[in-house]
């Protein structure tokens, strides 16, 4: 027994743009915490053998080097991450210098600086290379199912495909203005591959479903309602245990990874859940909407 899948299209709907309005209000009430990646400066993590002072009392210690502006956050039990102002290799180690000398013996675990301009560059090329991939699958779908175009013209397919992907992006930008608010989670170049590669699986996903789609067209009769809930019920198993198993491997990797890896491992978690939703409850519901519209499009021309 077939489920009918379509008949809740509202539901799927109003599931969907609750999670993008919440996402896009958390964006614009939060905004973005961008590492140094993007905003230009110096990240010092290190982690005290013995105690560990607290922000305060280690930022009293780097204003005797001149050094204000810094933002210092605690980490776990013994480590602490300091961004500033960019530093050359002299003042790098003057800071590691002072510190030791006032807390005792420290571990450094990363150091990186980044000038402003490279910053606002991988800002600018990082937008453009999500452009570019938008409309790379837009017009790649519409050629690739261009023999499909009854009774839905091919470009809907890569439309709703697009659709899906940006459904996929927007969450876990949600999600990480709430960590960065909440636990300053930062949005740096290990985000963005993680967009990107949830942006691929995502479209993976919809591609299953929309090839079934117009398999199931070519090869089988009913409406077209009838044909694309078929097909998501054929693909429906294939996507939950696909996503199940991506997960298992990922949720390892957050728990048991470094601490370096654990933000991309976190945005793949939640880029693939939202991917493994809307290929099945969102764009084939919305493909079907989209050939209702122009059924009665049609039918008022006429």
């Amino acid at each position: 027994m077939l489920m009918n899948i379509l008949k809740y299209r509202p539901l799927w709907y109003a599931l969907s743009g609750a999670l993008i309005a919440t996402s896009i209000a958390f964006v614009a009430i939060f905004g973005l915490k961008f590492s140094i990646d993007f905003t230009g400066g110096s990240l010092l993590s290190v982690r005290y053998t013995d105690t560990r002072p607290t922000a305060i009392e280690a930022g009293q210690v780097l204003a005797e080097l001149g050094l204000g502006g810094t933002v210092i956050q605690p980490v776990g039990e013994k480590d602490m991450n300091i961004r500033m102002q960019t530093l050359d290799e002299g003042m790098h180690q003057q800071i590691l210098t002072k510190l030791k000398d006032n807390y005792g013996e420290i571990t450094e675990l990363r150091f990186d600086s980044i000038g402003p301009v490279i910053g606002q560059e991988l800002r600018v090329k990082s937008f453009y290379a999500l452009t570019i991939v938008f409309i790379a699958i837009l017009i790649y779908i519409g050629w690739a199912f261009r023999k499909v175009s009854v009774p839905v013209q091919s470009w809907k397919y890569g439309l709703v495909t697009v659709l899906a992907a940006m459904h996929d992006v927007i969450i876990p930008l949600g999600v990480f203005a709430l960590l960065g608010k909440l636990f300053g989670t930062e949005i740096g170049s290990p985000f963005i591959a993680a967009i990107l590669t949830v942006m691929g699986y995502s479209i993976n996903d919809t591609i299953v479903v929309m090839d079934r789609v117009r398999e199931n067209l070519q090869k089988t009769t009913g409406t077209f309602h009838e044909i694309v809930n078929r097909s998501l019920n054929q693909t429906i198993a294939r996507s939950i245990n696909t996503t199940i198993t991506t997960l298992l491997a990922l949720v390892a990797v957050y728990l048991f990874g470094g601490a370096s890896i654990k933000d991309f491992a976190l945005a793949l978690i939640v880029g693939i859940v939202s991917g493994a939703y809307s290929s099945i409850f969102f764009a084939a519901p919305m493909l079907v909407s989209l050939y209702d519209l122009g059924k009665r499009l049609k039918a008022r021309k006429q």
